[in-house]
């Protein structure tokens, strides 16, 4: 299990403004895949918000994909193989960057919270930091989706469900 887990939290859009819980709720998403995964050691994760041009230009320059995405994964390690902080000893992660523009949208398109559909990225792109894959379908995007739900309906977050928050 995790040992300890550092998730650094980034606000770099003015479009909407990111509800009270969501910095918690992405700090217990990644805590929840790393346990899921029997990750050991500490981990290290960036976790930014930007708007929609913020993330286009990422996928512009990234992936020659000149469109809004809702998130985007950037995974500092390869099989399971990670750099680590020489400071801290914690495995470096990667990065992950949600439009919450388009996390908006998305939640009111899909009849769930906007804390429903930022626990749903951030959980997708923790996997994806972890090494799982979906773009060829199949298989391992069905494994993927079984594990982002497992997930996302241990922390309460079931499709279609509310979700409710204590602020601690």
């Amino acid at each position: 299990m995790a040992e300890k887990v550092k998730v650094m939290i980034r606000d770099e859009q003015k479009t909407v403004r990111v509800p009270a819980g969501v910095r918690l709720l992405i700090r217990r998403c990644c805590h929840a895949v790393l346990q899921m995964e029997a990750f050991s050691g500490s981990a290290q994760i960036s976790v930014s918000f930007v708007d929609n041009a913020g993330i286009r230009e990422l996928n512009r320059i990234h992936r020659n994909i000149d469109a809004e995405t809702d998130v985007l994964s950037f995974p500092l390690g390869e099989n399971g193989v990670y750099d680590q902080d020489p400071e801290t000893g914690a495995y470096l992660l990667g990065d992950i960057v949600i439009s919450v523009q388009k996390a908006m949208s998305q939640a009111e398109e899909y009849g769930h919270s906007l804390e429903r559909e930022i626990g749903f990225l951030t959980v997708h792109s923790m996997l994806h930091l972890l090494g799982y894959d979906h773009v060829d379908g199949g298989l391992a995007a069905v494994r993927m989706r079984e594990k982002e739900e497992q997930v996302l309906s241990q922390l309460g977050l079931k499709r279609n469900g509310s979700y409710y928050m204590d602020e601690e």
